[in-house]
């Protein structure tokens, strides 16, 4: 699924509660990392729930990022499979250019998500952030 279709789905679902099953889904489908690789370097910092992040860059010129995540909730596994769809496959810099407040303006999330989770959603992006940088 790319951004612009979960936006379009999320403007059709009027409740919250629906939203948040699609959330719990959208995490549902997200690959489990394996246990090798949920280490504590791999492990984002900020977050109340265990999240990992795994980087891999595709060696073209530029060079395109692409990550796999992990977490212990599904909640926050769908959280996490946004950020995915926002980052994954693309650049140093338009990782950097990317704007995720807007995104997480268009989809609600910000009157939706308690603080934690609105917390630990913004670390992952600023860890990717400074993945990008470190290649930029």
């Amino acid at each position: 699924m790319h951004i612009d279709e979960l936006t379009e789905t999320f403007e059709l679902l009027t409740d919250w509660e629906d939203r948040y099953r699609l959330l719990i889904d959208l995490g549902r489908k997200l690959p489990p990392l394996p246990d090798s690789e949920k280490t504590e370097e791999n492990r984002v910092q900020g977050c109340t729930s265990m999240v990992w992040l795994v980087e891999e860059v595709e060696p073209t010129d530029p060079p395109r990022l692409h990550f796999r995540c992990d977490s212990d909730s599904f909640i926050v596994k769908g959280l996490l499979s946004i950020i995915l769809m926002v980052y994954s496959g693309r650049t140093p810099r338009e990782i950097i250019a990317t704007d995720i407040d807007e995104i997480f303006s268009r989809l609600g999330l910000e009157q939706n998500l308690s603080p934690n989770r609105r917390n630990g959603f913004f670390a992952t992006v600023e860890r990717i952030k400074a993945l990008a940088a470190a290649h930029a």
